[in-house]
């Protein structure tokens, strides 16, 4: 299901590189926490996996912003860790706590043991729900995909929770790494089969969220995120060329270099680096998306308005998608969001 130039919605023609009179503008955890509609979902359905795995829940819950504000990007409502329990992997995601991996991966056998990820057969939700939004949203907006990458899959599964320090998967990289590298790449061809699944049910563009890559220097983020980046953006490249692929890595500031290297069409810049400097790093040829610091949409609507308006001239107007720097926090007054999303749309080149 591929959309001519013409008919192609904005996001989706900016992130192949069209021209586009605006940037198009949507928001990483626009559907969540700071909208009421959403918690009062929450309140009928307090598990993360009943609200992201019950289909019309799902549906619901990405639909929100876009009913609400009418972002040029819909995303998917779902969690990095969701293909887990495909490949084998007990897990569970508590409310404010994010995943819980109830054993965690660190051995030989426990990583041999793990299944070939056949989301017909494990995640026939992911089909229902974007083939809905695809349904719902039209040509309005671009539907976006939702995946995490291998190196932060792999230091869930391994530390077994979020972590502050990453030392047990560190102890594993910088003293059994041929362990850790099997994982990675086992991880690494299961998040290409979901990405290609996500696409052929309706995904439009794709995001792959390296959220705790930014914890590795460039020298092992060489080692052990981009590779395995690499390999994900290159196996559905393949099958995919024409999808474009957004890479995220919070406190990308160090990495940004490498970044340009992953095959990722778009590189999601945060408030660390400025978006002129992102810009200089990442050459003409790659896109980029953000860069506001969330925390401005608790300033005035005049001081929003100017940092918009900043971060657009910064990045141009060839391949930008303006977004946050990373998830709206949850304490941010919608008004603030609504704003956002206006005065991003009544912007022009």
């Amino acid at each position: 299901m591929v959309s001519t130039t013409q008919d192609a919605p904005l996001l989706l023609r900016a992130a192949r590189g069209e021209s586009v009179d605006r940037p198009p503008v949507w928001m990483m955890r626009q559907a969540g926490r700071y909208m009421k509609a959403y918690r009062d979902l929450r309140e009928k359905y307090p598990s993360f996996r009943e609200r992201s795995e019950i289909p019309e829940v799902a549906i619901e819950v990405s639909l929100q912003p876009w009913r609400a504000f009418g972002p040029d990007g819909v995303i998917l409502f779902s969690d990095i860790v969701t293909p887990m329990p495909g490949m084998g992997i007990d897990m569970d995601i508590a409310e404010g706590k994010g995943p819980i991996i109830h054993a965690p991966l660190r051995t030989q056998a426990q990583i041999d043991n793990l299944t070939p990820l056949n989301p017909d057969e494990s995640l026939p939700f992911i089909k229902t729900i974007l083939k809905a939004l695809r349904q719902e949203v039209g040509n309005q907006a671009t539907v976006l995909g939702f995946v995490g990458a291998p190196w932060t899959l792999a230091a869930y599964a391994v530390e077994g929770k979020g972590s502050k320090t990453y030392s047990v998967i560190k102890g594993m990289a910088f003293s059994d790494p041929t362990l850790l590298h099997q994982l990675l790449s086992k991880f690494a061809d299961a998040i290409a089969i979901y990405v290609r699944y996500q696409i052929d049910c309706g995904a439009q563009v794709v995001q792959m969220f390296d959220s705790w890559a930014g914890q590795l220097c460039p020298q092992d983020y060489e080692t052990f995120a981009l590779p395995y980046q690499q390999q994900v953006i290159q196996q559905v490249k393949e099958t995919h060329p024409d999808t474009p692929f957004i890479l995220l890595v919070s406190g990308s500031a160090g990495v940004m270099k490498q970044m340009a290297s992953s095959g990722a069409d778009t590189i999601s810049v945060d408030w660390t680096v400025d978006m002129a400097e992102a810009r200089a790093i990442l050459g003409p040829n790659i896109g980029v998306q953000g860069n506001m610091d969330p925390g401005v949409l608790f300033g005035s609507q005049n001081f929003i308005r100017d940092r918009i308006h900043d971060t657009i001239r910064k990045a141009g107007n060839h391949k930008h998608i303006m977004n946050l720097g990373h998830g709206i926090l949850p304490t941010t007054p919608e008004e603030n969001a609504a704003f956002f999303f206006e005065t991003v749309k009544q912007y022009r080149y």
